[in-house]
């Protein structure tokens, strides 16, 4: 068994109406003054303004930041800097998706520590302290508010850096799955399916620790058992629940055993296309499933009992059929061309791909080559 260090720096808040708690919460964090980061869809979802009157009720005094897209870059970074520079906030309440989460993360690190993004690509590179921060997803998938990284394109480059630190984790994270059920369904299938990728991907990294798959495994468990049912049911908060767990767990599991190829991937098909980063993991993962099977066939097999399957002779095969059928009930695209990718550009994206910081933690060793053969079988 690997060596690990392990410790949980998230309190998570689970349950029903927990985002009731929202005033007493960051009250707790201290301060009179906090920024909410949050998308233009969850004002239109009324879900800000809810938040806004929970925290004035309880004493706090808000802002408001909703400047950046489903892809938060680096030059919103910094218009969010100045403006929660000018508020004099005192810490940051992140409500929505990924981007919501990654926008206050990237946000606090340029408030609290200057320059840009780019002087905190890779981990540990915020020398202060970091204004304490609360997670309110709104969606099941990415586990951002498990993780301590910020996901931030560079806006001149379009490239992803993934920004580290163990400063940068919420402090609480507050999971109610009453908040996604006014998510479209189309969001609900993509986010869902990136949760479940995290949680196959975290379970055969080269780096994975006994933590990581005891998150992943768990993970893994309530995604593919829910998956299907929030599609046909989305008003249904048992499930709701469970997805929004298992996200979370899954990005406790990313925190201590990475990602692997299907990210390395799907992050050039975002940056050179717009993907969406939840449809750019449904057309690869099965494809890495089946690549992988010859290293991590023992742990795709685990995988399979676990949700109560029986993995066959093949059970890098088996796992991928499965992983087909989830991506067919989310009406997920399954191929490249259907995402409107030129085949002459894949020897282009293959070289992306094997620049991905991900791909070094893949079970099966990640080149150029290798992204090129998964292309062109996804494609």
């Amino acid at each position: 068994m690997r060596p690990f260090d392990f410790r949980l720096p998230t309190r998570v808040v689970f349950g029903p109406d927990t985002v009731n708690r929202l005033g007493e919460l960051v009250r707790e964090l201290g301060g009179a003054r906090t920024l909410v980061v949050a998308d233009p869809g969850l004002v239109a979802a009324g879900h800000v303004d809810r938040a806004l009157m929970l925290l004035t009720e309880a004493g706090i005094t808000p802002f408001r930041f909703h400047d950046f897209d489903a892809n938060p870059d680096s030059r919103m970074v910094q218009t969010g800097r100045a403006h929660a520079a000018a508020c004099g906030i005192e810490s940051i309440v992140a409500i929505g998706g990924g981007s919501a989460l990654d926008c206050a993360k990237g946000i606090n690190f340029v408030l609290t520590n200057g320059g840009t993004m780019r002087d905190y690509r890779g981990y540990g590179r915020a020398a202060r302290p970091m204004l304490p921060m609360m997670a309110v997803p709104t969606t099941a998938g990415t586990g951002s508010d498990a993780q301590s990284y910020a996901l931030i394109s560079d806006a001149d480059t379009h490239a992803k850096m993934a920004c580290g630190d163990s400063k940068a984790a919420f402090r609480v994270a507050v999971l109610d799955p009453v908040l996604t059920v006014s998510q479209p369904r189309a969001v609900t299938a993509a986010a869902g399916y990136d949760a479940i990728s995290h949680a196959v991907e975290a379970y055969v990294t080269a780096t994975r620790t006994g933590v990581s798959d005891l998150f992943a495994r768990d993970a893994w468990r309530l995604l593919e058992s829910h998956y299907e049912r929030v599609l046909a049911e989305p008003v249904d908060l048992v499930a709701r629940g469970a997805m929004l767990l298992g996200a979370h767990e899954a990005g406790v599991a990313i925190e201590q055993s990475m990602l692997g190829a299907t990210h390395a991937c799907a992050n050039p098909l975002t940056a050179r296309h717009g993907t969406t980063h939840g449809v750019a993991i449904s057309v690869m993962l099965p494809h890495v499933v089946r690549w992988n099977a010859g290293h991590v066939g023992d742990r795709y097999r685990d995988l399979l009992r676990v949700c109560g399957r029986a993995p066959g002779a093949a059970p890098g095969e088996r796992l991928a059929e499965r992983l087909d059928e989830l991506a067919r009930a989310g009406g997920l695209p399954r191929a490249l061309r259907e995402l409107g990718v030129p085949r002459e550009e894949l020897v282009e994206l293959a070289a992306d791909a094997a620049t991905q910081w991900t791909g070094t933690f893949n079970p099966r060793p990640f080149d150029a080559d290798a992204a090129l053969a998964l292309y062109e079988s996804a494609y």
